[in-house]
C-alpha cells in the first residue's frame, strides 16, 4: 500500500494543500471540512445540475443522509403516504461495538414526497429497485456523484468550490435545521449522531439572515411544519 507523505505544500486556494505520495502522485487535502452551503449558493448549484442529476442531490439536502445511505435506498424504503424514508445501509460505528447497520427512519416534506413519487413513476421503478442506479441496475457510484458535484460547482462558479464535498451537503442540512430552531436531539436522531459529534463536526454558529431562513423553508418545504 502506497502511503502519502506527511509534507503538505500550500496552494493559492484557501484551506487547500498539496501532498505527494511516494510514487510521485499528487493529491490535495482540505484543511477545513466545516464548509456548508448558504441557501442562495445551493439554489445556484442545484439549477446548474444536469436534469438527470438533480434528484439525487435533492434527496441529500432533504434528508441529510450520507451518500452511501442514499445510494442504497430502494423504492420499498419510501413510504410516501406517511412521508418517511428508511435508510437501511447506514454507517457501522465499530467504536461503539456495532457489527451491523442500524436502520433509521426519517421524515420528508410533503413537497419532496410528491416529487419523489413523480420520479419513481417516471423511472418506472418498483419494489427492490434502487432509486439511483446504473443501467445494470446496481447503485450509482459515489465517485460518479462526487465528480458530478465537482464539475457543477465549477460550472456554477461557486466560491471556494474545492471546499465542498458530498459530506458537506449533510452538514448543510444539519446547520439549516439548527438555524430554523429544530431541537438538537431531533437533528442528531435524524443524522444518526450523538450530540457531541454533532456539535464538534457539524454544528456552526447561526450566521444566517432572515432571507436565508426564508429560502431554507422554501427548499426544505414543510419538513418540520406538519
Amino acid at each position: 500500500m502506497v502511503r502519502p507523505s506527511m509534507e503538505l505544500e500550500s496552494t493559492d486556494k484557501n484551506s487547500l494543500k498539496l501532498g505527494t505520495k511516494k510514487d510521485g502522485t499528487k493529491y490535495s487535502v482540505r484543511t477545513n471540512r466545516d464548509k456548508f452551503f448558504f441557501p442562495s449558493e445551493w439554489m445556484i448549484f442545484y439549477d446548474s445540475l444536469r436534469k438527470r442529476q438533480q434528484m439525487i442531490f435533492d434527496f441529500m439536502i432533504q434528508t441529510g443522509a450520507r451518500i452511501n445511505e442514499v445510494r442504497h435506498v430502494q423504492v420499498q424504503d419510501c413510504d410516501l403516504e406517511r412521508k418517511n424514508v428508511v435508510l437501511r445501509v447506514t454507517k457501522i460505528k465499530a467504536r461503539k461495538g456495532e457489527k451491523n447497520p442500524r436502520p433509521r427512519i426519517i421524515s420528508i416534506s410533503s413537497q419532496f414526497a410528491k416529487h419523489l413519487k413523480h420520479y419513481i413513476t417516471d423511472k418506472k421503478l418498483s419494489g427492490y429497485d434502487y432509486l439511483f442506479r446504473k443501467k445494470n441496475k446496481t447503485p450509482v457510484s459515489k465517485e460518479g456523484i462526487h465528480l458530478a458535484m465537482k464539475r457543477t460547482m465549477i460550472r456554477a462558479k461557486i466560491r471556494d468550490y474545492w471546499m465542498f464535498s458530498l459530506h458537506n451537503i449533510r452538514k448543510t442540512h444539519g446547520n439549516w435545521l439548527k438555524a430554523l430552531g429544530i431541537d438538537g436531539a431531533e437533528i442528531c436522531t435524524r443524522l444518526g449522531h450523538d450530540y457531541n459529534t454533532f456539535l464538534h463536526s457539524y454544528s456552526s454558529p447561526d450566521i444566517f439572515s432572515f432571507k436565508d431562513k426564508q429560502d431554507m423553508k422554501l427548499i426544505l418545504g414543510d419538513l418540520y411544519q406538519r
